[in-house]
C-alpha cells in the first residue's frame, strides 16, 4: 500500500540542522494494522504527518497507492489524502467554527457525497460514538475525551483506506480508549482498513499485527506480534 525509502526530514535550529528523522526505509501492506512506538522526540509523530501527506521529508522518496508522492504537487497530494486517508490527531484538529455535527460532516463534503446521504452517515456516526445529544454543540464547549471521539467520528465517516492515528485514546478515560481500540480491531479485521497508530501504550500496541520501534529519528526495531 505505501512505501518509503531512506525518508529523512532535517529542521534548521539556529543554523545548525536537527535531524528529526534519518533514513528510515519502511514497506506497509494493505490490512495491516501498525503500531509505533519509541520515546518521546523519537520523530514518531513527524513519521505519521509523512505518511498522512501533512508533511515533506527532507530526503528520500514516498509511493503511495502507486503514486510517487514526493513528485506531487500540493493539490494532487491533498486529493490523494482526501480519497484515502482517514486523520486521528492528538490534539483533535476540529474547526471551533463549526458544530459537532459539521465537523463530522466535513470530510464528506469534500467528497462530494450527496445531501442525503451525509445525513444518514453522520446520523450514524453521531449513535456509534454516542454523541447524538453533543451534535448541536462547538468544540470549546465539549470535554477533551468528548472532543476525541467528535475527532475518531471525522475520520471514520468517509471510510478511508488508511486510518492515521497520533495516540488515539490519550484523552479517553480507560473504558472509552478500550472501546475505541476495538473499534479500529475490528475496522481493520472486518472492513480491511490499514491502520497506522503511534501509541506510548503496549496494551494498545498489543492490538496491531507489527510493533515499530523508533529512537532518535531511525527504525530501531520492528516485529510482527
Amino acid at each position: 500500500m505505501l512505501s518509503l525509502k531512506n525518508i529523512s526530514k532535517y529542521y534548521n535550529n539556529g543554523g545548525n540542522k536537527a535531524a528529526v528523522l534519518q533514513n528510515i526505509s519502511l514497506d506497509i501492506n494493505e490490512g495491516e494494522f501498525v503500531s509505533i512506538m519509541g520515546p518521546s522526540g523519537s520523530g514518531k509523530s513527524t513519521l505519521l504527518n509523512i505518511i498522512g501527506m501533512l508533511d515533506e521529508p527532507t530526503e528520500g522518496y514516498y509511493y503511495f497507492m502507486d503514486q510517487i508522492v514526493h513528485q506531487l504537487k500540493e493539490k494532487q497530494r491533498s486529493a490523494l489524502y482526501k480519497q484515502y486517508i482517514g486523520f486521528v490527531f492528538q490534539a483533535y484538529h476540529l474547526i471551533d467554527e463549526l458544530t459537532v455535527y459539521e465537523n463530522i460532516e466535513t470530510p464528506l463534503i469534500y467528497q462530494n457525497v450527496s445531501s442525503s446521504e451525509r445525513k444518514a452517515l453522520v446520523a450514524d456516526a453521531l449513535d456509534r460514538f454516542q454523541i447524538v445529544g453533543k451534535k448541536d454543540l462547538f468544540p470549546a464547549q465539549l470535554s477533551g475525551g468528548q472532543q476525541q471521539l467528535v475527532g475518531i467520528a471525522r475520520a471514520l465517516i468517509a471510510k478511508p483506506k488508511l486510518l492515521l492515528a497520533d495516540e488515539p485514546t490519550g484523552n479517553l478515560n480507560s473504558k472509552q480508549g478500550e472501546e475505541i481500540m476495538e473499534l479500529f480491531r475490528k475496522l481493520n479485521k472486518e472492513d480491511g482498513v490499514t491502520i497506522i497508530q503511534v501509541t506510548h501504550s503496549e496494551k494498545n500496541a498489543a492490538y496491531g499485527s507489527r510493533i515499530i520501534n523508533l529512537l532518535d529519528g531511525k527504525v530501531d526495531s520492528s516485529h510482527n506480534i
